[in-house]
């Protein structure tokens, strides 16, 4: 493998890894190369992005190497996640966020496996609203972040605490995922079509014939 396409390859596999990262032993192994070759080839790349001003940088912190951003461009960023054009959740951000306050503490390999897609993006999205937080790392291999909900995301919901989200029942597996995020849809629906002078059960009823709509304006 010549040296322009391992460098290639790496920076795609810190991409996909996210915050959680890789080690420098883990990269050698995927990319079947010695480990003393991956290690010229980061500290290469650390040296290129800085000369060449791009807009990420790779990071070596605890020990594994990641993909972050520049802190002198935060307030751009800060700009991007308070945004008006992005306040509402998209569809996966929204069953991101399901999976998260109804199984908390839970990892990002978890979540994905639920729903059986990539989630980086969602849990991104989800970070930056304040909607999730990391609570603290599992006891596995690489101990992976774990996932919990925020007191903005009570407020969002209009819930006084977790213990007020719809009863879920028994899931025991995927399958029943859809039912358990279209419950946090609905408490989402009711929040926002509830008048403060309306009776509560009136509301109720107008719930079904209202899902369609209100899903897909989120």
């Amino acid at each position: 493998m010549d040296f322009p396409k391992l460098k290639s390859i790496i920076e795609g596999l810190l991409f996909l890894s996210g915050e959680e990262g890789l080690s420098i032993k883990q990269i050698a192994e995927i990319v079947d190369q010695r480990v003393e070759l991956v290690t010229d080839a980061i500290e290469e790349m650390i040296h290129e992005f800085s000369q060449q001003g791009r807009g990420v940088q790779i990071l070596k912190i605890a020990g594994v190497v990641q993909l972050g951003t520049l802190p002198d461009h935060a307030v751009y960023f800060e700009k991007l996640a308070y945004s008006p054009a992005r306040t509402s959740l998209s569809q996966a951000a929204l069953e991101t966020l399901a999976i998260v306050a109804y199984r908390q503490p839970i990892t990002r390999v978890e979540i994905e496996e639920i729903r059986g897609v990539k989630s980086e993006r969602a849990i991104h999205t989800l970070v930056n609203k304040d909607l999730i937080i990391e609570v603290g790392r599992a006891e596995a291999i690489g101990r992976p972040i774990l996932y919990g909900t925020t007191k903005s995301f009570l407020d969002y919901f209009g819930l006084a605490s977790i213990k007020d989200l719809p009863e879920p029942g028994l899931f025991e597996d995927s399958e029943n995922l859809e039912e358990e995020t279209q419950l946090l849809f609905n408490k989402l629906d009711l929040q926002q079509l509830e008048p403060e002078s309306a009776d509560p059960a009136d509301d109720l009823s107008h719930i079904d014939n209202e899902d369609d709509n209100n899903d897909s304006s989120l």
